[in-house]
């Protein structure tokens, strides 16, 4: 139908925002808006805001906002639906068309929104490996501070019906398998990795992944916001763990992917995640599928505990 462009914000129900709100700030987010009933938080980039919280009974994964690539995407997928596009009425305006997917996820497709000056930022560190070194006379001197979160990367959801979900992002929203999962046969395709279908242009190795719950309830399994390198990953973990959050699992480098990872929860549980160097991927990079396993999620990290798949 339309291909979106990349993935502007995560939306969760929490009971506290002044919680969420101390989290997010050390994890490296910065406040960009706040009501008395929603607090909305930004990365370094321009995007108006990338983690949205809205104050409820209970903590619960709303949904998340997906980039049309233009005002006519978004008037075509409103005409084949048959709904209209709608002034958006959350900080930075726009337009959006608001869908439900077949997980139940609330997914508005947003064009238009306003956009801040990004913020400044180190400058990603020199390495010295041992060819190619690139650093000369100049040491490496780091505080212990927030990570710099540069933008929100991929959301991974848990759906109980994996082949509604991946036809529903694949045939309305353009996205694309980059990598997928299967159990028991190899024809039991049960997770995928999707790109945002771009053609030749590269675009990060997943924007949404789709991973088939095994209780059948539809949940977050985690957000996840690129900062600027390893360092920036390492640092930022540290910086959490002396403020006393819970750590998940990492730092790692995953398979499908190959992102360096570090994984941490929120004050309500949901899990988070930063990373650097993923890869990039076009319409033409082949597509892998691959057993699922617990092998299959990292190609170096800690072991994996059962706490991070709860």
């Amino acid at each position: 139908m339309i291909t979106v462009k990349d993935i502007a914000f995560v939306r969760y129900q929490v009971t506290d925002l002044a919680a969420m709100e101390t989290f997010l700030s050390d994890f490296g987010l910065q406040r960009a808006d706040r009501t008395a009933s929603a607090l909305y938080m930004r990365t370094a980039g321009s995007l108006r805001h990338s983690h949205i919280s809205e104050l409820g009974e209970s903590n619960r994964p709303l949904g998340f906002g997906l980039l049309a690539r233009s005002a006519t995407d978004l008037d075509q997928l409103a005409s084949h639906l048959g709904v209209k596009v709608e002034d958006n009425p959350e900080p930075g305006g726009g337009k959006r068309v608001r869908l439900q997917d077949p997980a139940g996820f609330q997914v508005d497709v947003i064009h238009g929104q306003a956009e801040h000056a990004p913020l400044p930022v180190r400058e990603p560190l020199a390495a010295n490996p041992a060819s190619g070194r690139k650093r000369f006379g100049q040491a490496i001197r780091l505080k212990p501070q927030p990570s710099s979160v540069m933008r929100l990367g991929h959301i991974a959801v848990l759906v109980p019906d994996f082949n509604a979900s991946q036809a529903f992002y694949r045939d309305l929203l353009g996205l694309r398998a980059s990598d997928t999962y299967w159990a028991g046969a190899e024809g039991n395709t049960i997770a995928a990795f999707m790109h945002c279908g771009l053609g030749d242009d590269w675009t990060d190795h997943h924007t949404v992944a789709l991973i088939t719950s095994p209780d059948g309830q539809a949940r977050f399994d985690h957000a996840a916001f690129e900062v600027l390198d390893l360092d920036d990953v390492a640092q930022g973990g540290e910086y959490l763990r002396a403020k006393g959050y819970a750590h998940a699992w990492g730092i790692g480098r995953h398979i499908q992917g190959s992102q360096i990872f570090d994984y941490w929860r929120d004050p309500f549980g949901n899990k988070i995640e930063h990373w650097t160097d993923g890869d990039l991927v076009n319409d033409h990079t082949p597509v892998g599928h691959a057993p699922i396993s617990n092998d299959e999620l990292r190609q170096w990290a800690p072991p994996l505990t059962p706490e991070f798949f709860s």
